[in-house]
């Protein structure tokens, strides 16, 4: 059976599609069956992966209203050898649309249900809101991967996500837990950045990644090219970070 992760942090701008995209691709690289399930209404992990957005006819908001299975709305993604659930601006009228509805946030879990066994990872790469998109992805997750900045207000933030996923544990998902916290962004020179880094060791322990993902160019063009940084530039700093975290994943 797959593991679903989903992809998560509240604050914007840590990481997360990034992650989502460059640890689908290093996984697949493994010889792993990957699908990736874009689910912020921006739509960034499905441009990131090489398909146009805009010319999308169904996507994962077909999807959560019962409207298309995964498997009419997944496509493959040459460049990254995995498949996508991929996502446009539709997807913010699915919060007001589901509101009404009735186990509304089980939508996506009971859509991944039918195909999880085709897959060795399912990765969610959720907005950055604690909203009904994210609870969808907190119901049909294993684990949660938190993706942050060694910055001050990130320790202030993740407080509030860790809060989250206790509700969302005790409430509809007793078995989601932390997967792990992921260092992005990393610059050692920086020492507040060491000091942060230090204070979440001492917290979570071994919850924080051993491989951290550090600030890298190449890793911040490969989305305008549509691509995977692995397949961008291999030997970059920012592919054999997210190489090193599939291998530590994989071995988790």
């Amino acid at each position: 059976m797959g593991k679903i992760l989903a992809i998560t942090n509240q604050k914007g701008g840590v990481g997360k599609t990034t992650t989502s995209v460059n640890l689908a691709a290093s996984l697949a690289a493994t010889k792993r069956k990957v699908l990736l399930i874009d689910l912020d209404p921006q739509g960034n992990a499905t441009m990131g992966s090489g398909v146009d957005k805009m010319a999308l006819e169904h996507t994962v908001y077909h999807v959560l209203l019962e409207q298309k299975s995964i498997g009419q709305v997944s496509v493959h993604c040459v460049r990254g050898k995995y498949d996508l659930i991929p996502a446009n601006r539709d997807l913010a009228g699915a919060e007001v649309e589901l509101v009404q509805e009735l186990a509304r946030e089980w939508r996506l879990k009971t859509a991944l249900s039918k195909i999880e066994q085709a897959y060795d990872y399912i990765l969610i790469d959720c907005p950055p809101a604690l909203n009904l998109l994210t609870v969808n992805a907190l119901c049909a997750a294993h684990a949660v991967m938190i993706p942050m900045q060694c910055e001050y207000y990130a320790l202030e933030g993740l407080s509030d996500l860790v809060q989250t996923i206790k509700k969302v544990r005790a409430a509809l998902n007793p078995q989601l837990e932390i997967e792990g916290l992921l260092r992005t962004m990393f610059d050692p020179r920086n020492t507040l950045a060491q000091q942060v880094s230090e204070q979440l060791k001492k917290h979570f322990g071994d919850k924080v990644y051993r491989t951290v993902i550090p600030r890298n160019v190449r890793l911040a063009e490969a989305p305008s090219y549509g691509t995977p940084v692995l397949y961008h530039d291999r030997g970059s700093k920012g592919a054999q970070a997210y190489l090193a975290l599939a291998g530590e994943l994989v071995r988790k």
